[in-house]
């Protein structure tokens, strides 16, 4: 059998941490089995539907580097698809037209629950025929009234429902519009999916689905149903807990790799290893290794394999990803040292590019102010002449690298009989402007020989205004 999987998002928001979980399940599966992986958007829902959540998932699935290999197909695009085979179940009387009134369903419904029932449509007009011309109908899929429906669930095992317990599914509104029960089903069919990767939460739909798809005559696929995510309190991950949007994470400053990587491990694993290239996953990943229980998401783990990939991935995959961050903040990059060497000097540092970018703007354009606490304990008139000195050592270095930079920062201390923080510290703050950065060294040699005597000379004024005052 040829697999086939799909990711079916709604598009009336973004795309949440939970879908992209399930989307990567399902990718996984179908890369690890050769198969193909699908993006289909179900937008039936045409009040909450927005083409701007519809762009929102396909950035999210871009950015996470989950491909597709058909899609993306939209539902509202094969109405007519879904009508052809509603009136096939209607001549063949597997569906029938109810024209019970939404009031009428809903005391009726009342009514069940006062007497501590389930509340579920009676069946009304299964059967009638007595059909009124001039009143609006639904059209309801004529669900078996025997028998169970056994789903071999790959997380979950052996699930069986009674038929008795599921009522007559309206398959078409009174408007005319299929409903989202439907559609997935003749999509699974018409897509050749061969295996659905959802949610819990769709658990209830999923006998109804295989019963339409035993109607139709389809195949019916094989389902894993992935359990939630909660946040670390225990209760569904909401935006109370931090970021839930896919893209959210990238704006906070994540690596694409570091998002993928703690997201398979919120429910699969494969025994004790938490790092996993796509490669790896890709190997390793089995629908039947994903575990029933509830996964907790924990930021504190998320940032810690964030700064694992900023480290350990290629300078130049993380300088691409970063590049974003410093175009946010309008940062021109064109002058400064190549983006790959500021990583390399940064990365352990900082949690997030985000940060990252933040921290090292000094590189690639003039700050306009010292940090205010940095400047008042070492920009003070004591170090003006460790400034000058310093200035005059470094100007006189021919080759300028790490080695000779420091060196002639030990010359001017040693000339100057001091400790080496009495001119590293004031050095430090001229040239970042903050009293952090990588060892001077390092930092230095990011800079031309020119813009560290403009900064010495900005960092000297600042002490003679600070003198006169």
């Amino acid at each position: 059998m040829s697999v086939v999987t799909r990711f079916a998002p709604s598009p009336t928001g973004y795309l949440h941490v939970g879908g992209a979980r399930t989307a990567l399940y399902s990718w996984l599966y179908a890369k690890s089995q050769g198969g193909e992986f699908v993006l289909r958007i179900e937008d039936t829902d045409l009040e909450r539907s927005t083409e701007e959540a519809k762009q929102a998932i396909l950035d999210g699935m871009q950015w996470l580097g989950l491909t597709w290999d058909k899609g993306p197909y939209y539902q509202t695009e094969r109405f007519d698809r879904y009508k052809a085979l509603i009136q096939q179940l209607l001549d063949e009387g597997k569906a029938y037209k109810c024209f019970m009134s939404s009031e009428e369903l809903d005391a009726i419904r009342e009514e069940q629950k006062a007497k501590g029932e389930k509340p579920r449509y009676p069946g009304t007009w299964r059967e009638r025929t007595d059909h009124p011309t001039d009143q609006p109908y639904a059209i309801r899929f004529k669900n078996p009234l025997e028998g169970t429906v056994v789903i071999n669930d790959h997380i979950r095992g052996k699930i069986e429902i009674s038929n008795s317990e599921l009522d007559d599914l309206i398959i078409q509104r009174s408007d005319g519009s299929p409903t989202y029960n439907f559609c997935v089903v003749v999509d699974d069919w018409d897509m050749a999916v061969s295996h659905v990767v959802r949610g819990e939460d769709h658990i209830n739909n999923t006998p109804r689905q295989i019963n339409i798809l035993k109607a139709l005559g389809a195949p019916i696929p094989e389902y894993a149903h992935v359990s939630m995510i909660l946040g670390d309190d225990g209760k569904k991950l909401s935006k109370r807990h931090g970021a839930v949007s896919v893209m959210q994470y990238r704006d906070d400053g994540f690596l694409p790799q570091a998002v993928l990587n703690y997201l398979v491990r919120l429910g699969w694993s494969h025994g004790d290893q938490e790092i996993f290239s796509v490669d790896e996953m890709i190997e390793y990943f089995s629908l039947d290794d994903i575990g029933q229980s509830a996964s907790a998401f924990n930021t504190e783990k998320l940032i810690w394999l964030n700064q694992h990939y900023m480290k350990s991935l290629p300078a130049s995959e993380v300088a691409t990803r970063a590049k974003w961050h410093f175009d946010q903040m309008n940062v021109d990059l064109g002058g400064g040292p190549a983006l790959e060497a500021v990583i390399a000097i940064q990365a352990d540092r900082v949690k997030t590019l985000k940060e990252l970018a933040e921290i090292s703007t000094y590189f690639y354009q003039d700050f306009a102010d010292f940090d205010e606490k940095a400047a008042k304990k070492h920009l003070r008139p004591v170090a003006k002449q460790a400034l000058q000195t310093v200035k005059e050592t470094l100007m006189a270095v021919e080759t300028w690298s790490p080695e000779h930079i420091g060196a002639a920062i030990n010359q001017a201390a040693d000339s100057l009989g001091v400790g080496m923080g009495k001119v590293g510290m004031p050095l430090r703050v001229a040239v970042t402007g903050s009293g952090n950065s990588p060892s001077l060294d390092i930092t230095l040699n990011l800079l031309s020989k020119e813009k560290i005597a403009e900064r010495i000379d900005k960092a000297l004024t600042f002490i003679a205004n600070r003198e006169n005052s």
